[in-house]
């Protein structure tokens, strides 16, 4: 029995100690379960042991992902470092410790989120007092942001709620924002917005952030005001005070402008008060106050009148001068009310006078000797007296006479009738001449026509023809040149005429004569016409004579009248009667008929002549042309 008591109790006595054993090798985590790490920051989880000298460790997660971290062993502790946390940092991870043959294994839930930075507040534009604003509240790089809560609140009051409850397609940083348009009151001054963002990822301590921002309310400028001292009607030499007041808030800067002439406003001071002293009259006009903070401005403005005193400039020959290139001229300042004056003579463009100054007493003179073109410009002369400055200005316009008068004529000066012309004239001088077009008369007087460049006859006449004069004119002198016109036409009017008739005797005297009423430059051919060809007469001045007429002479006659323009035909039928029995007889009428004809015929000739003379200037006779022409 003892030897079986003592087998029994050493087997006893190592089931115990296994037991122990493994009753003491255990395995613990920190963070014991579950850990909120931030993304970019740094997060380390806590792997030890007791019981066992010597355990080893190993890391895993849950789905076997990568570990995105680094491992250390100390002895009885591991640690799993993530340095930055991203978005793969997110699982559960298991702990795994080994100690010979006992197996331990413990997790540690990450999870991570984005709440790095306090709300902004961002608004429209500077709150003014009556006019809406929006006022933006940005919660930035959040996650998850479906667990985000903003509010925006107006001191203690509570102007908006919002909650993201929105799905999350995938893992991002997202910027979100709470927005409202309100309207600021005069009560609003001093009090704060405040934009408060929550993210509830801990059930019971939520992530909460807030921003705080002091309302600055403005009010744009208004009820500008301005008081003048002593008065705005001034004389010179005067002292003026100005005053402006502007309300605001906040308080408006005040500025003091002056109008000038084209618009702009010129700055004079910053001040609420402006003064000038010793006023002149050019300190006359409008000046202008304007109140301005950050939100707006408003103006006011006063017109200052400053009289003059009696004291008067004036200047010789007057406000304008013309005088002629290389002549001269003197400019004659002048000034009335002031016993001891000061002068000064320049050009407004501050170029050199090119002139003699002389003063003496109340006058100056600026002489210019000779005139060229470096004078021509407005000269302004300065009187200073009594700390006074006043001035007078003259401008100088230089003139040459017209030279170089050309006349041009399109298309030709000589010309069909009918047809248009036109005569362009043109004149150098200066200042330009004026152009003047005359018709020159019979009598050499003009007839004045037009004073345009050009003068257009749209359809010429042959009245038209004639001598056409173009004359430049300035004050200077006059330039002129002159074209002739020639007009033509196509001979008309002819008459073809016999004596005594077309019908004569034989041994009858017969003139047959053809006349032409229009032009000069005109031919006039006599012609019988036979089917064998026809005859050319001679005639003297359209006139033909058969001193007996004779049986062969009976036929047709024909006159052409022609110039280079054109031609025109008449023609006639004489008839030659033969005489009884074919005897030679003189008869007493006859013998009248003949001493008739003797008188006629000269007479005719005379009156051709002289009809020629006065109506058909140019014409040529018969012969003439025969020997030109024919």
């Amino acid at each position: 029995m003892p030897g079986k008591m003592v087998v029994i109790f050493g087997a006893s006595a190592v089931l115990w100690i296994m037991f122990a054993a493994s009753q003491a090798f255990k395995i613990e985590t920190s963070p014991e379960y579950r850990t909120l790490a931030q993304i970019g920051d740094s997060v380390s989880l806590t792997c030890s042991t007791t019981g066992c000298e010597s355990p080893s460790f190993s890391w895993r997660t849950q789905i076997d992902s990568p570990l995105n971290g680094k491992v250390r062993n100390e002895g009885t502790k591991s640690i799993l470092t993530m340095d930055p946390v991203r978005f793969e940092n997110e699982h559960s991870y298991l702990c795994t410790a080994t100690c010979g043959s006992g197996k331990e294994e413990k997790g540690i839930q990450v999870d991570i989120y984005s709440f790095p930075k306090d709300p902004e507040i961002h608004l429209s534009a500077p709150l003014q007092v009556g006019k809406p604003v929006t006022v933006k509240c940005l919660a930035p790089d959040v996650y998850p942001f479906d667990r985000l809560e903003m509010s925006l609140l107006k001191g203690d009051s509570l102007m908006k709620n919002q909650e993201f409850l929105e799905d999350m397609d995938k893992k991002s940083l997202e910027t979100k924002s709470l927005e409202i348009t309100f309207t600021p009151v005069i009560e609003d001054i001093g009090k704060v917005l405040v934009c408060r963002a929550k993210l509830h990822i801990d059930e019971i301590n939520p992530k909460e952030r807030e921003t705080v921002k002091e309302l600055q309310v403005y009010i744009s400028p208004k009820n500008t005001a301005i008081s003048v001292h002593p008065s705005t009607s001034l004389q010179e030499g005067d002292a003026v005070t100005m005053t402006c007041s502007s309300e605001g808030l906040p308080a408006p800067e005040i500025l003091w402008s002056k109008k000038l002439d084209n618009g702009n406003l010129q700055l004079l001071s910053g001040n609420a008060t402006l003064t000038l002293i010793a006023m002149r009259m050019e300190d006359s006009g409008i000046y202008v106050c304007e109140g301005i903070n950050p939100v707006g401005r408003n103006r006011k403005e006063v017109e200052l009148i400053v009289q003059e005193k009696p004291f008067t400039v004036d200047i010789v020959p007057g406000p304008r001068v013309t005088a002629q290139v290389g002549g001269s001229v003197v400019l004659t300042c002048a000034v009335e009310g002031c016993e001891s004056p000061s002068f000064s003579w320049r050009t407004q463009i501050d170029s050199p006078l090119s002139g003699t100054v002389r003063s003496e007493g109340a006058m100056s003179t600026l002489t210019l000797n000779p005139v060229s073109f470096d004078h021509e410009h407005s000269y302004l002369c300065t009187v200073t007296c009594r700390q006074k400055k006043l001035e007078k200005g003259i401008q100088v316009e230089l003139y040459f006479a017209p030279k170089d008068t050309t006349i041009l004529v399109s298309p030709s000066h000589v010309l069909v009738e009918g047809s248009p012309v036109n005569l362009t004239c043109s004149s150098d001088g200066f200042p330009a001449p004026k152009i003047l077009w005359s018709r020159q008369l019979n009598g050499g007087e003009l007839q004045p026509l037009s004073e345009d460049t050009t003068l257009t006859i749209i359809s010429t006449k042959i009245e038209d023809s004639g001598i056409y004069v173009c004359e430049g004119i300035n004050q200077a002198g006059i330039s002129k040149n002159t074209v002739e016109l020639i007009i033509q036409v196509s001979p008309k009017d002819i008459q073809l005429t016999v004596f005594p008739s077309e019908s004569v005797k034989e041994g009858d005297t017969v003139i047959i004569s053809c006349t032409c009423g229009n032009l000069p430059e005109t031919w006039i051919i006599l012609k019988k016409k036979a089917e064998t060809g026809d005859t050319v007469l001679k005639s003297v001045g359209g006139a033909y004579t058969i001193r007996k007429a004779q049986l062969e002479d009976a036929g047709v006659y024909e006159c052409e009248s022609k110039n280079e323009v054109g031609s025109q035909l008449r023609s006639l039928t004489l008839d030659v009667k033969g005489r009884e029995n074919n005897k030679d007889y003189f008869s007493p009428e006859l013998l009248v008929l003949y001493c008739v004809s003797s008188l006629i015929i000269p007479a005719i000739g005379m009156i051709i002549y002289f009809a020629r003379k006065a109506n058909m200037k140019g014409s040529y006779s018969l012969v003439e042309a025969q020997k030109s022409k024919v």
